[in-house]
C-alpha cells in the first residue's frame, strides 16, 4: 500500500460578506464564523498576518476555536519582502515571527512569504533572505513557502536554492503568475486562482478532479506528470508529502464549497 502525506484544502481568511449567503448559515454570529468555518474546511490562509502584527492572545483564540488537525498558514509581512535588498530582512522577519504567532501551537502550518510580482531573481540576494529564515522558533517546527512572482524565477538556480534550504514554492494556478510546480521542499503548496463566481464550486468539476489527482501524486510522494517543471533533471527523492492547496482570489465567492468538494475527492 502506497504511504500518502496528508491533504488539506482552504480558502482565503474567513471573513467576506458574501459568504455570509453563500457559506455561513443564517444568522450565524460573526463571532462564530471561524468556528463554522474550522468545522468545514482543513486550513485558513491569513492575509491580515501581511499587513499589520496580531497580538498573541488572538493567535491563541484562533487555535482555540478550530478543531485538531486544522492548520493556519500565515503571510508574512509585507515588510519581509517587499524591499530592494531581502538580505537586508533579518529585523522585519525577527518581528513578524516574535509576535506570537506560535501560540498557535499544532495549528500553524506553513508561512508564506510572498514576492511583488516586480521582484526579480537576484541569486545571491534571494539565498542571503533563504539563509535568514529559521528551521523553529519558540520550540515548534516551522515549514517556509515563497510566491515568486516574475518569470525571473524560472531557473533551475531558484529550485535548486529552495531545495537547498527546504523551502517550498508556491504553485500558482495564476492567469500570468508562473507556476511553480517542482517539489523542493516536505511539504508543497498550491493556491488556485482561477475560479469564478459563475461556478459553484469555484472551478469546474473536471478541474477540480483533474487537481485532486495532482495533490494525491504530490503527497505520494511524486509531481504530477502534466505540470511542465523548471528543473526536470532534478533527482527528488519519492517520498511522503503534507499538501496544501487554497482557493485565493478568483472565484471566491463560492471558494468554500470549491476547498470541500477538492477535501472530499482526495
Amino acid at each position: 500500500m502506497t504511504t500518502h502525506g496528508t491533504i488539506r484544502t482552504g480558502i482565503g481568511g474567513w471573513v467576506f460578506d458574501a459568504w455570509n449567503e453563500s457559506f455561513y448559515p443564517p444568522k450565524l454570529a460573526k463571532t462564530k464564523h471561524l468556528h463554522y468555518a474550522g468545522s468545514q474546511l482543513r486550513a485558513i490562509e491569513v492575509n491580515g498576518t501581511y499587513y499589520g502584527s496580531q497580538k498573541p492572545a488572538t493567535f491563541a483564540k484562533w487555535a482555540a476555536d478550530v478543531p485538531d488537525g486544522f492548520v493556519f498558514s500565515l503571510k508574512a509581512s509585507r515588510y519581509c519582502t517587499n524591499r530592494k535588498v531581502l538580505a537586508e530582512a533579518e529585523p522585519s522577519i525577527t518581528k513578524f515571527l516574535n509576535q506570537g504567532i506560535t501560540e498557535l501551537g499544532d495549528r500553524l502550518g506553513p508561512i508564506l512569504w510572498q514576492f511583488m510580482p516586480t521582484k526579480k531573481f537576484e541569486p545571491d540576494d534571494f539565498a542571503a533572505f533563504l539563509a535568514l529564515l529559521p528551521d523553529e522558533q519558540d520550540g515548534i517546527k516551522l515549514r517556509h513557502v515563497v510566491e515568486a512572482r516574475h518569470e525571473s524565477f524560472c531557473t533551475p538556480d531558484f529550485i535548486e536554492l529552495l531545495a537547498k534550504h527546504n523551502v517550498a514554492a508556491v504553485c500558482a494556478d495564476h492567469d500570468t503568475y508562473p507556476m511553480v510546480a517542482d517539489v523542493t521542499s516536505d511539504f508543497v503548496y498550491a493556491r488556485l486562482q482561477q475560479g469564478s463566481d459563475d461556478v459553484p464550486t469555484c472551478y469546474p468539476p473536471d478541474e477540480i478532479d483533474l487537481w485532486a489527482e495532482r495533490l494525491k501524486t504530490y503527497a505520494a510522494g511524486s509531481a504530477p506528470s502534466d505540470l511542465d517543471l523548471i528543473a526536470p533533471d532534478r533527482n527528488v527523492e519519492k517520498q511522503p508529502r503534507d499538501v496544501f492547496a487554497f482557493f485565493i482570489t478568483g472565484g471566491k465567492v463560492n471558494a468554500p464549497k470549491g476547498a470541500m468538494t477538492l477535501q472530499q475527492k482526495v
